[in-house]
């Protein structure tokens, strides 16, 4: 089952992508304090790059991994999540409607979720997400 959110941010691309990606370990609890990472590997985020992640969400931590499957710079982003017998893909998508604004959409794809499950607490936590990394973003990055 594939959630996302979208959320139009007044800075451009090349802001965004550098808040959400290049800074995404260091910046990922300020937008959800339930999910802490430690990258397990030097240098900057690429395709292969793993990252240790410890999720607090539903209650008793659960501690997984990771890892960067795909990368088109300034465009979108692809992580496969592994926590214990569950893979969730993770992506973000970043587009540029005007000058200086983005739209960014950040999803999941849960295969193990069926069409019955409630899916609200997931969707709520996304949103949430989406709307704090647009408070973050702008905060950072003055408008010109």
């Amino acid at each position: 089952m594939m959630l996302s959110a979208s959320v139009e941010i007044a800075r451009p691309v090349a802001q965004v992508w550098e808040f959400y990606l290049e800074r995404f370990v260091e910046n990922h609890t300020r937008w959800d304090p339930d999910i802490v990472l430690e990258k397990e590997t030097p240098g900057p985020l690429t395709v292969g790059s793993t990252i240790r992640r410890t999720n607090s969400r539903g209650g008793a931590p659960v501690r997984g991994t990771m890892e960067v499957v795909a990368l088109d710079r300034h465009r979108s982003a692809r992580m496969t999540i592994r926590e214990g017998p569950r893979e969730t893909h993770g992506q973000a998508t970043f587009d540029s409607p005007a000058p200086g604004r983005t739209v960014l959409t950040i999803g999941a794809d849960m295969p193990w979720l069926d069409a019955t499950a409630d899916t609200t607490p997931i969707q709520n936590a996304l949103e949430r997400s989406a709307s704090k990394i647009k408070r973050l973003v702008e905060e950072t990055y003055p408008s010109p």
